[in-house]
């Protein structure tokens, strides 16, 4: 296998490539090549506009980890940042500082936006980012694609008793990082997505890759909202490559996130079986051919392979970029078998 592409939110999915791509390197991934490439198709619902500039975190999250910018001490942003501007937002009283922009950080915003008025599409505003991040490293071996230039954002629907009709609605990151997923989800509402259509390169990655992989990333609002552009989950469905799926949930729970809040959303069981079964079998209609879980959750794996899914279960915690290139080892072995 030499093309893999690999559907992407933040935080999880970022560090499942970084483990990904280590053990590619060193020769850990039995099947793939030494020289493989990789893209990254990433979720583009997170974004905003915030004190006038283009906030992409997740297309920053991956980029910063792949370039080795990302600080993963405080699991978000730029490595030494600053936090000036900020602070003088703040003097200000300026709404919205609930959303930290450090120094460093805020400069990737503003190049960014500059571009974007300049009438550059999102992709390639994102192929000149990666010039400074992904290039040195990777070379040509890395690709980072946005999953839509076109406009999508992740809306929240809260209880609102000031609210003639008892809802409030607010942007996903509002939701997440000033209301810290502390109050239940009502309803969640893709804006612009029906309307909205695959990144130049998106089709062309799912449908000429060796191996598709779905990371631990949030399945409902990082994953779901990728497979919502339309055309994207058709061309899951009609690739060749496997699809092979590694699971956010450990023991009835999200390892990091609210992939919890996010699943009672919309119905599903916060289990390692209810997301594999969500996803499902691309025999009957769904995006996979394997699942992987925990050994916490290995229970689960016959429930899994009675709905046509390869299951299997082995240990899912990254806590090492060594332990992340074994599960990546195992999620090939398992589509392989």
């Amino acid at each position: 296998m030499r093309d893999i592409t690999v559907l992407s939110g933040g935080h999880g999915g970022s560090k499942f490539i970084s483990g990904l791509l280590h053990g590619i390197s060193a020769g850990r991934v039995p099947g793939i090549r030494e020289d493989a490439r990789v893209t990254v198709i990433a979720n583009t619902a997170d974004d905003l506009w915030m004190h006038g500039v283009k906030v992409c975190p997740d297309l920053d999250t991956v980029m910063y980890t792949l370039g080795n910018g990302f600080d993963h001490e405080r699991g978000w942003g730029r490595k030494a940042e600053t936090w000036s501007i900020k602070d003088e937002l703040e003097a200000y009283d300026v709404p919205g500082t609930w959303f930290g922009l450090g120094d460093r950080d805020i400069a990737t915003h503003l190049v960014r936006t500059q571009m974007l008025e300049a009438g550059f599409s999102l992709s390639q505003v994102t192929a000149a980012l990666c010039e400074r991040w992904l290039k040195p490293v990777w070379g040509d071996r890395v690709q980072l694609l946005p999953m839509t230039d076109d406009r999508v954002e992740t809306h929240v629907a809260i209880n609102d008793e000031n609210s003639p009709s008892g809802l409030s609605v607010v942007h996903f990151q509002e939701y997440w990082v000033r209301l810290r997923a502390g109050v239940p989800v009502e309803k969640l509402i893709f804006v612009g997505q029906d309307e909205s259509k695959p990144g130049p390169g998106v089709m062309d990655a799912l449908l000429n890759s060796d191996l598709v992989i779905v990371p631990p990333s949030n399945p409902v609002v990082s994953i779901g909202t990728i497979l919502g552009v339309p055309g994207i989950r058709e061309g899951l469905v009609a690739t060749s490559a496997p699809v092979v799926g590694i699971s956010p949930i450990i023991s009835g729970h999200h390892v990091r996130g609210m992939a919890e809040q996010m699943l009672a959303a919309i119905g599903v069981d916060a289990t390692a079986a209810g997301v594999g079964l969500h996803y499902g079998t691309r025999g009957a209609g769904g995006v996979l051919d394997g699942w992987l879980v925990d050994t916490a959750d290995a229970a689960a794996v016959p429930a899994l392979t009675e709905s046509g899914l390869k299951a299997a279960a082995v240990p899912l915690w990254m806590s090492s970029e060594d332990a992340t290139a074994d599960i990546a080892a195992a999620a090939v072995e398992l589509v392989n078998r």
